[in-house]
């Protein structure tokens, strides 16, 4: 594999940045394969999402919880710079205390409320855009990284690894809602 831009330019025969940050990336494949998982489950959230009506877009997930499939698709889609973030901060081995539980409904309270008219274009644009900056992002953790643990607090502050965290919020988030809304709309 070419370790320099001449390396690769002497390969090719060109200098490609595409080619370029493909190799760049290729050399981590667990912050590779994390990443892919993140695009998966977006792109499978997005492509169920882009299929349903007006109706179904304005259901709500449950009796429970009243916000519309819409409001949710839109929620994963702004959860992804936050949860990323929070990957980082414990990459540092910063311990994360500030985001309880409590703070995680009063978010997501507020932002159904701010986002109870979101349209799917702009759901789905968003979903796309973070999906790709947070799938960009993982793959530059490194597997040092990626296996540093810190007090992590939706975990009762146990030391939870940057992996645990991406796989569990970043990762997991849009599989775990488009499983949510596929139970509501009884498909």
């Amino acid at each position: 594999m070419p370790k320099t831009n001449h390396d690769l330019k002497q390969q090719n025969g060109r200098s490609d940045s595409a080619t370029i940050e493909i190799n760049r990336h290729s050399a981590n494949s667990r912050g590779e394969s994390l990443a892919a998982r993140i695009e998966e489950g977006a792109a499978g959230l997005a492509a169920f999402a882009q299929g349903l009506s007006d109706a179904e877009w304005h259901t709500p997930i449950s009796a429970t919880d009243r916000r519309t499939v819409g409001v949710i698709v839109h929620h994963v889609a702004s959860m992804y710079p936050i949860e990323v973030d929070l990957a980082r901060a414990v990459a540092g081995g910063k311990s994360v205390s500030e985001v309880t539980w409590q703070a995680v409904a009063q978010l997501n309270a507020k932002h159904a409320h701010d986002s109870a008219h979101v349209s799917k274009a702009a759901a789905l644009e968003l979903l796309r855009q973070n999906s790709r900056e947070a799938a960009a992002a993982v793959r530059d953790f490194r597997d040092e990284e990626l296996d540093k643990a810190a007090p992590f607090s939706l975990s009762f502050d146990a030391p939870m690894t940057a992996q645990f965290v991406i796989e569990d919020h970043a990762m997991r988030h849009s599989w775990h809602h488009l499983a949510a809304i596929r139970k509501a709309l009884g498909r």
